[in-house]
This record gives structure tokens, sequence and C-alpha cells, in this order.
């Protein structure tokens, strides 16, 4: 089922993009409206939906559902741990650590010989 989701997906985001990009743009008749061709507004006609922005909008909630179909089979697949400290392990050792020694650090200092 998931392998389904997977191809409708791709094919549904393939069809997204072509009819995206065969549409006409807002902005394309602007250049029309100051002299040269007959542009009823400045930004274009705007009527109706067409054909084109209908289909791209019946396309693009059937890639929404796919997708949201996706989500679910990788939820179902990946369940997470419950807590991010059952994942890790913590060393339980008692003993305190030694300080650690800084490379090129004068180990024969007179920090010791300071009266308290």
């Amino acid at each position: 089922m998931e392998t389904l989701f997977w191809v409708v997906h791709v094919i549904v985001a393939i069809a997204v993009i072509a009819l995206v990009l065969l549409q006409h743009g807002k902005g394309a008749d602007m250049g029309a409206a100051f002299g040269g061709g007959s542009s009823g507004s400045l930004f274009g006609a705007t009527g109706s939906a067409n054909f084109l922005s209908r289909s791209t909008a019946i396309v693009a909630t059937l890639f929404f559902l796919t997708s949201l179909g996706l989500a679910y089979f990788g939820l179902q697949q990946h369940k997470p741990a419950a807590s991010v400290l059952d994942r890790t392990s913590v060393p339980t050792t008692t003993t305190p650590l030694a300080p650690a020694q800084v490379p090129g650090q004068n180990t024969g200092s007179k920090a010791g010989d300071i009266p308290q």
C-alpha cells in the first residue's frame, strides 16, 4: 500500500509542476497595459477560474493527501522511544575522576607551597 502511495505521490508532484508551469502569470500582461496590446487592467483580467487553475487546485489537494498518507506510514514504521533518557546510557561510577592535565603545563609548579 505504501508503494502505491509513493507512485501516486510522485506522479501528482510532476503534475503539479507541469500545471503550474503551464499557467499564465498575473504579471505577464503588465507590459501590454502600457501601450501594446489589449489588456483590461494593469495586472491582467481577473475572471472566474479556468480549467488549468481548477485542475491545479485538485492536483494540489491530492498531493497534500498523499503527503499525509506517507507521513502516516512513516509514523507506523518508526515508533519513537518514550524518552531521550531511555536511549542514553549513563555511567554509574562513584569514584571521582582525576583532574585532566593540560598539555605543556608545568607539573613542577609551586601552587602547593602557598600558605593557607
